[in-house]
């Protein structure tokens, strides 16, 4: 019995992250998507604590910033980057097991200043909680934007 629903739990799962479905994403009047009341979602511009994560605040030009940026993700094994404007990025990440996709996304506000604001969102299309996957991987994005520009901030760099 108990071996009857593991496996039934486990098909629903496979079925669930097969599915297509892409979410409306972007940036609409400065702001990407808002992040759902699941806690697969990380996001710079939103004022809840739980889905909150700092932007990346880089030094540089728009276009090395972009061009770092995409050099990082296509490094990334399970990503593919599916949009690449002047301000924006977008990439989909997939789980190597079950094929769940993440949708990342970069925003690039313009700015006048030397220090460049990206804002950030990472959220999971399919399931309630992703275990911290989406926060963990911005994060992991940052070292890797450290390594190539020293001069990545994070706002608590710049309190202390």
């Amino acid at each position: 019995m108990k071996k009857k629903i593991q496996l039934v739990l486990s098909i629903l799962i496979l079925l669930t992250g097969c599915t297509k479905v892409i979410p409306e994403l972007g940036v609409e009047n400065g702001q990407l998507a808002q992040c759902s009341t699941k806690p697969n979602c990380v996001s710079s511009q939103t004022k809840d604590k739980k889905h909150y994560i700092e932007p990346l605040l880089l030094t540089g030009t728009p276009s090395e910033v972009k061009n770092n940026i995409l050099k990082i993700l296509t490094d990334f094994q399970v990503s593919k980057i599916v949009v690449a404007e002047s301000n924006y990025i977008r990439a989909e990440f997939t789980s190597k097991v079950f094929h769940f996709v993440d949708d990342v996304e970069f925003y690039f506000p313009d700015t006048k200043s030397e220090e460049i604001t990206i804002h950030v969102r990472s959220a999971s299309r399919v399931g309630y909680s992703d275990f911290g996957v989406n926060r963990k991987r911005i994060e992991q994005l940052r070292r890797k934007l450290r390594v190539i520009n020293p001069d990545v901030k994070s706002r608590s760099d710049l309190t202390e």
